[in-house]
């Protein structure tokens, strides 16, 4: 075959050029550009990588920007709980000063008004917000978290930070948490509001020869220096004195026990005794029970973090040495006389002026009914009204699930908070069945009105109240709808009964569903019965400024010394001065008018009655800062974590840009390297193919 010019050149020169021009083409598009391929066709698996690295990227970067906004709130909330602490510490400051015995009324006045102040500047501090964001509102951001009365209105929802595949970190602590917060390492402690002095050491005709003078009492003092006598004679054999405790242990279970007691038994034996009902053992204490320098009971609960333990007691002596302070009913006391002094004096006006009655806690909680008399303020445990301020009636005792130490809520139910192992004696433990409560005062038209709730299982007909000799059946949700089990009742359901009769829309018959539901929606017009944030029985009067309504709920049983009451609602009982439940700015508003009304020491017989005092509101501040302290510790974890994790990803995000770069980033070194080389490969060709093509001409001719 003859070789021919045509031949010649496109050998040599039509397809190197072609494919010179091309690669000549490429390394200046990579040298224009910055990236070694346009499309994914120039080669799939760098394509392939690098959409791979920049999906990477941008993960980092959301994570990235997760992770510094949730470093900001943390950081913001440590900052401003460091001035929380600074704050209380100076208030903890003032209070002691104001607990000096050097200090006149007007010097502690102006403590309180320090007080006020920095009351007010950590409500302040408890609604700052970034951008017109509450970081201390859970989720709800846009709700200002504390109201000017000191109630939290936020949420206690954790926000948290995406931190990568499966893992979030929590940046906020919620208000919740905070002002209402649980330490579960606290124990509950309560005190007496009545300040006891030596009876027998202020009438030295009653002294006998062995014993001696002095107002204070000590454990060592015997019962019959803290409740009086009638002459100078010890009685060694009888027993004379007798006190009537109630209350809840620290798990949940009712007391009601009476104590018998003589002459020469000792303050300190008493205390023991009380120990015992609340389960002290030999061998094991579950409670102390101690003494103060006011001659006030303190009952301190060894059991870390329950809020259930409750003390009331009342004392009884007859000094005619008759039987009428040893009962079965505490009721049956109401005919004695309070005031020893008045006994002594011959002046006075009880119906038994043998029958001294002494009073260990009062408060201002009236008797629950105009059958009982109402002078001794501090006879009755539960069976009390409770109070009335403008259109609301409220309750004062949290109801708290058993185990887990939380507040009821409308869907709990009854039975998740009683005792189940009391009540009515003929009534099995462990259920509701056969228990009953009294729900008794005046409806908002001033009407009095006498309810039985009766908790039944549906076997025996299922839960009703009763009242003016109708029946009326409590309906359940269920498909078909009947009387609610006792066991499953729920606190809904036990505060549509309060809410219709209260507001006196009552079902128009006694065992339809659809009329009791009417009675419902038609009391819910009238007024609104609810649990509070605390956990307490609460009505609201919807009609009218001042309500005329009054409500009391308490156990059948409640007076009586058999069956010790399943629940309480209002009580008149001893005064928490430690709680694992914080509270922090009710308890802020305890400590300061402490230091208002002047009161050392809780004090009964002046001012408020519920008056923690100087001394108790000093543990409670200690109580609040350590609980900021532990919130602080929390939120200094978060932000570290925080930081090391946006260290983390930033040192991620900038090797995986590195690698991104090394994959799909031209070598401008390599690129300019390889255009020369093709460019004297191109220019070679050149002057090969011209050489050739003058052979070719020559030949030619």
């Amino acid at each position: 075959m003859r070789v021919t010019p045509s031949m010649y050149y496109k050998s040599l020169y039509g397809e190197q050029n072609t494919q010179l021009n091309n690669k000549l083409f490429d390394v200046n598009k990579q040298i224009a550009s910055g990236i070694k391929i346009q499309y994914a066709k120039d080669d799939v698996s760098i394509f392939a990588e690098t959409m791979r690295l920049d999906n990477e990227i941008v993960v980092l970067s959301q994570i990235k920007k997760s992770t510094e906004s949730g470093l900001k709130v943390s950081d913001q909330a440590d900052e401003i709980l460091n001035e929380f602490t600074d704050k209380m510490k100076r208030m903890g400051t003032l209070l002691i000063s104001a607990g000096n015995d050097t200090h006149d009324t007007t010097s502690r006045d102006a403590i309180a008004a320090e007080l006020r102040g920095i009351e007010s500047n950590l409500k302040s501090l408890a609604n700052t917000s970034i951008n017109g964001q509450f970081i201390f509102s859970g989720s709800a951001i846009d709700v200002m978290p504390i109201s000017k009365d000191g109630i939290y209105n936020g949420n206690d929802v954790a926000m948290k930070a995406f931190l990568g595949s499966k893992t979030q970190q929590q940046y906020n602590i919620s208000g919740a948490e905070l002002f209402l917060g649980e330490d579960l390492l606290t124990r509950k402690e309560v005190i007496t509001n009545v300040v006891n002095t030596n009876l027998i050491s202020a009438y030295p005709a009653l002294q006998s020869a062995t014993e001696q003078g002095g107002a204070s009492l000590s454990g060592t003092s015997s019962i019959r220096d803290l409740m009086g006598d009638n002459d100078n004679v010890i009685d060694t054999v009888n027993m004379k004195h007798y006190f009537y405790v109630s209350g809840f242990k620290s798990d949940g279970t009712a007391v009601s026990e009476k104590i018998s007691m003589r002459d020469n038994e000792k303050i300190d034996d008493l205390l023991s005794h009380i120990g015992d009902v609340f389960g002290n053992t030999p061998s094991a204490k579950v409670v102390n029970v101690s003494l103060n320098g006011s001659g006030q009971i303190v009952v301190s609960d060894k059991i870390k973090g329950s809020s259930k333990l409750d003390f009331h007691i009342v004392g009884a002596v007859d000094l005619s040495g008759g039987a009428a302070a040893n009962v079965l009913d505490v009721s049956d006391l109401d005919d004695g006389e309070t005031d020893f002094s008045k006994i002594m004096l011959g002046t006075s006006t009880a119906t038994n002026t043998n029958l001294h009655v002494k009073e260990f806690i009062k408060s201002s909680y009236s008797a629950a009914s105009t059958s009982d008399i109402t002078n001794i303020s501090g006879l009755y445990y539960d069976k009390t009204n409770f109070s009335v301020k403008g259109n609301t009636v409220s309750s004062n005792v949290a109801q708290i699930v058993k185990g887990t130490n939380a507040f009821a809520t409308p869907s709990t139910k009854i039975s998740q908070v009683a005792d189940l192992s009391n009540g009515t004696a003929t009534t099995a433990d462990d259920t509701l069945d056969g228990k009953k409560l009294k729900l008794s005062g005046t409806d908002v038209n001033g009407t009095a009105f006498d309810v039985q709730i009766n908790f039944e299982n549906t076997a025996g007909g299922g839960s009703t109240f009763s009242l003016n000799g109708n029946t009326y059946k409590i309906f359940d949700v269920g498909v078909p709808r009947g009387a609610v089990n006792a066991d499953d009742m729920t606190y809904q359901q036990l505060m549509d009964v309060v809410n219709m009769v209260t507001t006196n829309n009552l079902p128009a018959s006694t065992n339809v569903d659809t009329d009791y539901d009417n009675a419902v929606l038609s009391s819910n017009l009238n007024g609104v019965t609810s649990l509070s944030y605390d956990g307490k029985l609460k009505f609201g009067d919807l009609n009218f400024i001042s309500t005329k309504a009054t409500i009391a709920l308490y156990d059948d049983t409640s007076t009586t010394f058999t069956d010790a009451s399943i629940m309480t609602f209002n009580t008149n009982n001893a005064i928490t001065v430690k709680d694992p439940k914080t509270d922090f700015f009710k308890t802020i508003d305890k400590i300061i008018s402490a230091v208002e009304e002047q009161k050392i020491y809780p004090d009964s017989s002046q001012g408020d009655m519920r008056n923690v005092g100087i001394e108790n509101a000093i543990a409670m501040m200690n109580d609040l800062q350590n609980h900021v302290f532990t919130v602080q510790s929390k939120v200094g974890a978060q932000s570290n974590t925080l930081s090391s994790s946006l260290d983390r990803i930033t040192v991620l995000e900038s090797s995986t840009k590195i690698l991104r770069s090394s994959v799909i980033d031209t070598d401008l070194a390599e690129a300019s390297l390889t255009l020369t080389q093709l460019t004297n490969n191109y220019n070679a060709m050149l002057s090969t193919v011209g050489k050739i093509s003058k052979l070719s001409l020559v030949n030619f001719l």
